[in-house]
């Protein structure tokens, strides 16, 4: 039975699949260090670009749904980071200084000129990333430029960038799949061919969080009006597993991120079953604390022992082989419907045969 949650992706040894996602709680050197001393195997930073790239962000940037007092689903309107990427450097450098052992992985954006991208992702690899996450997916703020969603729905240039950040860093890429599209293989296939190792899914879902009641604007709302913005946590899960299993559905092979929704052990479980190798958490961690990492680990570990599973990669996709169309459930119903009225009409035929007390007993549910 698994004693461990150590698991190899890419080349790189995670001590388990839970990783920080590009985020908030991954903003600068002194949390991202945070994170890892409670425990977390990986973390991507927040996105950075160069410093020429203007981003500016806005207050509040924030909304909460709520189902009475429980927060189910979450919406921001942030942009990447607003840092120099010269401050990016000195921080990857601490934090691998500081925590060697871990992964850190770096997440960049740019826009759609070679230099730019390469220039970032051999900068972020020289600092000391272990990997590289390419932000195709970010959907509020920068795809206006033709950057992040907007480059993200674009399979040509998701296979063009992806192949100039593989021509520029010797370490492993992942592409992160935008969710608002209507098919996310498309892109993720892309990424493979542009050399990527594997891909990231979901991002933030683009929605409207709700109107003011008291005030009829929409919310986060900023000097009296608002803009859709990425949605998260709880309620995006569903979302996100059936895109997760689409994609390795799509590509057996190909090692997959799995974001969208996890809030505890069983929402993490229920994305490695569907495919996810590691399983990133960014709103979780803000709403819980990075704290939460140790129920993760705890409860994954306990549903590994549950279900005997050897380790955790035996259990990455190991419930993609229950999906299948509803043409074909259809049929497996009609076989079982017809088996069993065979069976029936057999029963129908053995009467008399034997004491008829015994055939009665032998069709009774509740008989001892």
């Amino acid at each position: 039975m698994a004693d461990n949650l150590n698991i190899r992706i890419c080349g790189l040894d995670f001590p388990n699949p839970f990783v920080i996602g590009s985020g908030p709680p991954s903003t600068n050197a002194r949390i991202i260090c945070k994170a890892f001393d409670a425990g977390w195997g990986g973390v991507v930073a927040k996105t950075t670009a160069l410093t020429d790239t203007k981003v500016v962000n806005v207050q509040p940037r924030y909304g909460k749904l709520k189902m009475g007092n429980e927060t189910i689903g979450f919406q921001n309107i942030e942009l990447i980071s607003d840092r120099p990427f010269e401050d990016w450097e000195a921080d990857f450098k601490a934090v691998k200084d500081e925590h060697p052992d871990r992964i850190l992985i770096g997440s960049v954006m740019e826009s759609y000129e070679k230099g730019r991208w390469q220039e970032v992702s051999a900068r972020s690899a020289e600092a000391g990333c272990d990997a590289l996450e390419l932000n195709f997916s970010c959907p509020h703020g920068h795809p206006e430029k033709g950057m992040g969603a907007a480059m993200g729905q674009d399979p040509d240039q998701v296979e063009e960038v992806t192949r100039w950040v593989v021509e520029a860093v010797d370490i492993p890429v992942w592409a992160k799949m935008t969710p608002n599209i209507t098919d996310i293989t498309l892109p993720a296939a892309a990424a493979m061919r542009g050399g990527a190792a594997g891909v990231s899914a979901i991002n933030t879902i683009l929605g409207v969080i709700g109107i003011n009641m008291k005030n009829l604007k929409p919310m986060p709302t900023v000097e009296g009006h608002s803009t859709p913005g990425g949605y998260s946590y709880l309620a995006v899960k569903p979302i996100a597993l059936r895109m997760v299993a689409e994609l390795a559905q799509s590509n057996p092979a190909m090692p997959i991120s799995a974001i969208g929704g996890v809030t505890n052990s069983t929402d993490a479980f229920e994305h490695i079953l569907v495919g996810g190798s590691s399983v990133q958490v960014c709103t979780g961690a803000m709403l819980q604390g990075f704290e939460m990492v140790t129920e993760l680990s705890e409860g994954v570990l306990a549903l590994l022992e549950q279900h005997g599973f050897a380790d955790l990669q035996s259990a990455v996709g190991h419930s993609l082989q229950y999906f299948t169309t509803h043409h074909d459930l259809v049929e497996k119903q009609a076989e079982k419907r017809a088996l069993k009225a065979a069976a029936m009409a057999n029963r129908e035929t053995e009467w008399g045969k034997g004491r008829v007390q015994d055939e009665t007993k032998a069709l009774t549910s509740n008989e001892d």
